[in-house]
């Protein structure tokens, strides 16, 4: 790809093919605050008012447009050039995120529409197409304040306030063409079975099939081949396992990855499809005891809460090496992962975890939803259910958390999250709601920014000697079983010299921050030692790894600079945990 498309790197790793086109990059646009757009004509217009830079929403400054106040509907018109090797192929459409709800035209004609502002999603354009040009237009209706939509940390008020920061309208992750066979391997997914050295290949086909079609799973580490099975095609699905001579974990020490190969074979043995995968084996159990264990052994997770926002892109990184950076930057500091806070990463970040090692837990941005809004509740489950489907492959990804720190307003919508979550994916922990109110859930979190270190390390003290633990709303919250229990987020230390007190915001106050660096360096030991020395504590999450706006309580600024000296708080986090002893 030219190095004028913005981020130009392949959108989606563990599903790869050779041939694709990036339709990043300068596109037409028009804001629609009175949502008029689809009554004016705009799905079948000659040209919208303005340009944008994809995939930046409009809000950003990358986008070129910088339009921060609300706008309930955007519209895209791009001219599609397809390539001329693609004839005969199907086209499909993926789009990395739009938020919220996504209508898609293609020469004036509707193709589809998708609700949700996380997710990937793909509509197949082959119908829609003709000869010569062709114009993709796509319309988004995006209204923050309603209860029928999830906003994350995205602020309901004009300004940014607090915790709520600037809003991220319409397309924010890379917007893509791929050509596909007739009949072509749709989605796969990777279950590993650490104990038994082998893979889980469940494949799904989506095509005509003339005859008996095979499906073959290659895996192979450092170029050789270790496993292989071939299986034919049930229906729509096909489901292998890879047994593998060459077993090696995945782990935050070594985290390595194999590569797989899965080719779609037609009666003769002939090559339908290909993709290229990777995967880990890895296994977690969190049933033994006061720890998670990762390939049985106990790995305490020292996690940093990761918001995702950026100075200039907003939801979006400027690029690659950007998105990856915020990873090393956390490991500098002696974290080992990461809770991707009230936003929905892109596959890309998910990938760098995978290869570097970093463990992170994948939440939905759940802020905004109405608990009794019955539309919400249905399009949240369905979204939710997506970025199961989509980010399952992942060896770094360790649990799941669709909600965040809600009440007893819906304790139904709490349980059915928590068992939709375990029927697609028993592999992994659970928490229904980090924080404040539990129904079902796999681990036991709390959310706990007491400031004192002396009065911190009391409350968790009287626990580890076989106190009932501390619970953020004792009247509502699930009695606690026995679970591995950590403070999911705590610490949040405002801490910004030299800048600006101007609507700034952390916990602790304006007077209760420190007063100098060491008085920091003290109070971050202090709480952290708590929680690392804890034998029934089996994880931590510090509030967070950079500031956001006017938010600053990060250990970096906003614009990625460290704070304090990274070993200086690497040497305080990697000291031995008690249930690593």
């Amino acid at each position: 790809m030219p190095n004028s498309v913005p981020r130009p790197e392949y959108p989606r790793p563990q599903f790869t093919r050779p041939r694709w086109l990036n339709l990043n990059g300068e596109w037409e646009f028009e804001r629609d605050p009175g949502r008029s757009g689809f009554e004016r004509g705009l799905p079948a217009a000659d040209r919208l008012a303005q340009q944008i830079i994809v995939p930046f929403c409009m809000e950003s400054e990358l986008s070129g447009i910088g339009y921060k106040d609300f706008c309930q509907a955007v519209w895209y018109r791009k001219t599609l050039d397809i390539p001329h090797g693609w004839a005969g192929q199907r086209i499909l459409l993926h789009v990395g995120a739009c938020d919220f709800e996504t209508h898609v035209f293609l020469n004036g004609q509707k193709v589809g529409v998708h609700h949700g502002g996380y997710v990937s999603f793909t509509m197949e354009l082959t119908p829609y197409l003709k000869n010569g040009e062709n114009i993709l237009t796509l319309g988004v209706l995006d209204d923050t304040r309603s209860p029928s939509q999830a906003r994350g940390k995205q602020s309901e008020q004009f300004h940014s306030h607090g915790c709520d920061y600037t809003r991220t309208t319409g397309v924010w992750q890379t917007v893509w063409l791929e050509p596909v066979p007739t009949t072509h391997l749709q989605g796969v997914k990777l279950t590993p079975q650490r104990e038994a050295a082998s893979l889980l290949v469940e494949a799904r086909v989506n095509g005509p099939q003339n005859g008996l079609l095979r499906l073959r799973a290659t895996a192979s580490a450092n170029g050789q081949t270790v496993g292989e099975a071939t299986v034919p095609v049930c229906g729509t699905t096909a489901v292998a396992l890879v047994s593998l001579s060459d077993a090696r974990d995945w782990s935050v020490e070594d985290p390595f990855l194999y590569d797989l190969n899965l080719a779609l074979l037609d009666a003769s043995g002939n090559e339908l499809d290909t993709v290229e995968s990777y995967f880990g084996l890895r296994s977690l159990d969190w049933t033994q005891g006061p720890a998670v264990l990762l390939n049985g052994k106990p790995v305490y997770q020292r996690l940093i809460l990761d918001q995702g926002f950026y100075p200039d892109g907003i939801y979006t990184a400027s690029s690659d090496d950007e998105l990856k950076a915020d990873i090393t930057r956390s490991q500098a500091m002696g974290f080992n992962g990461a809770r991707l806070h009230q936003k929905v990463f892109e596959p890309r970040f998910l990938h760098h975890a995978n290869q570097l090692g970093y463990l992170v837990w994948g939440e939905m941005g759940s802020w905004g939803l109405g608990l009794r809004d019955w539309r919400g509740a249905s399009l949240f489950t369905q979204e939710w259910t997506e970025i199961m489907q989509r980010d399952f492959n992942n060896p770094a990804l360790v649990g799941w958390c669709p909600l965040n720190e809600t009440n007893a307003d819906n304790p139904d919508l709490h349980r059915a999250l928590y068992r939709l979550t375990k029927a697609y994916d028993a592999t992994r922990p659970c928490i229904d709601t980090s924080g404040y109110v539990h129904e079902e859930t796999d681990l036991y979190d709390v959310h706990d920014y007491n400031q004192d270190p002396k009065t911190f390390g009391e409350r968790y003290d009287a626990f580890a000697q076989g106190a009932e633990p501390f619970r953020n709303n004792p009247h509502h919250d699930a009695k606690y079983l026995g679970q591995p229990y950590w403070v999911s987020e705590y610490g949040g230390i405002w801490w910004n010299p030299g800048q600006s007190e101007t609507n700034a915001w952390g916990y602790g106050g304006v007077e209760g921050r420190p007063r100098s660096e060491a008085e920091f360096i003290a109070r971050y030991k202090g709480l952290t030692d708590v929680l690392l020395r804890n034998p029934k504590m089996c994880a931590f999450c510090y509030t967070q790894l950079t500031d956001v706006e006017q938010e600053v309580n990060g250990l970096y600024t906003y614009d990625r600079k460290p704070k304090f000296d990274p070993d200086a708080i690497k040497e305080i986090n990697q000291q031995k945990a008690a249930i690593e002893k």
